[in-house]
């Protein structure tokens, strides 16, 4: 059973490339892999291992200056569900791409679990996902603004050209894990937005706490490993990843006739030359032999 810890928190790092190198040793010591983002404002990304492997990493990350409160969400999985170890230096943790948005100046006022059913159904609240299109895809909240963004910083623009819809508005905000919408509230708060809420540990603290038949999510929520979705109890979902594009593809997905296993679906099918596709084609061969072989492909 491998343990799966996503976490992030926000904390001054002076010199982040210094953090590097010894926690990736770490991580490949305790035979954890996964993702981590390191840059000057903290620390984000989701890691997968032993349990003991996981509690060491995660002491390791508490031990780091102005880390000592940083919180993470466990779920579990049969499989390992990445395929290597990365650490990575970026210039933001989540980018927004706009100076000056610092969350740990202020947020919105968090909202627990149990209590965001009753704040989204106020009709004087609107409720905005700040994910990407692809993730609102797959499951969002019952009436929910999607914003159809592709990425996280094309969310200012979004809001600068829709703003006048909410006014008088108080805003009630959520995302995966809670991180995107550390920024997002903080962004609006200084466009003097009035009232800001939002989802305290996000969509998988939600699916983690709420019973299924009390719940007002619809669908499921993307994750960013190899389980692609997950659902109430934070069980494995039904989405698969598409080899191509790596966009979520639902089982009605994989049904349509422009879908073929690791090389298109119907999102990308036009975005790829024959070329690319004759090339996914090999590495999917090639991802098949080494299922046969007992291994993993990490191509």
């Amino acid at each position: 059973m491998q343990t799966i810890a996503a976490l992030y928190h926000f904390a001054p790092f002076p010199d982040p490339a210094a953090l590097r190198a010894p926690l990736l040793e770490l991580c490949l010591a305790q035979g954890v892999k996964g993702s981590l983002l390191l840059a000057g404002e903290g620390v984000n990304g989701t890691i997968a291992g032993p349990r003991e492997g996981i509690d060491a990493v995660l002491a390791h990350l508490r031990a780091l200056p102005g880390c000592a409160g940083l919180e993470h969400k466990e779920s579990f999985s049969e499989t390992m569900p990445f395929g290597r170890m990365k650490v990575k230096l970026k210039r933001e943790i989540v980018t927004m791409g706009i100076e000056g948005v610092d969350p740990r100046a202020a947020v919105g006022n968090y909202v627990r679990a149990e209590d965001w059913n009753a704040v989204i159904s106020d009709p004087d609240v609107a409720v905005i996902d700040t994910r990407n299109d692809y993730e609102v895809g797959i499951g969002t909240f019952k009436g929910a603004v999607n914003p159809n963004t592709e990425s996280f910083r094309d969310f200012p623009a979004w809001w600068e050209e829709n703003r006048a819809q909410f006014t008088g508005k108080r805003i009630a905000m959520f995302c995966t894990g809670g991180i995107r919408c550390e920024k997002s509230t903080n962004y609006l708060l200084s466009q003097g937005v009035n009232e800001v809420l939002h989802l305290k540990g996000g969509i998988l603290k939600y699916l983690e706490d709420v019973p299924a038949e009390q719940s007002l999510w619809e669908g499921e929520c993307y994750v960013f490993d190899g389980r692609v979705s997950v659902g109430h109890g934070l069980v494995p979902g039904q989405n698969s990843s598409c080899g191509a594009c790596r966009r979520p593809v639902t089982p009605e997905g994989r049904a349509h006739a422009a879908y073929e296993e690791g090389v298109c679906c119907a999102a990308c099918v036009e975005e790829y030359s024959e070329a690319d596709r004759a090339r996914f084609r090999e590495r999917q061969h090639q991802m098949e032999l080494a299922k046969k072989r007992g291994e993993r492909h990490l191509g």
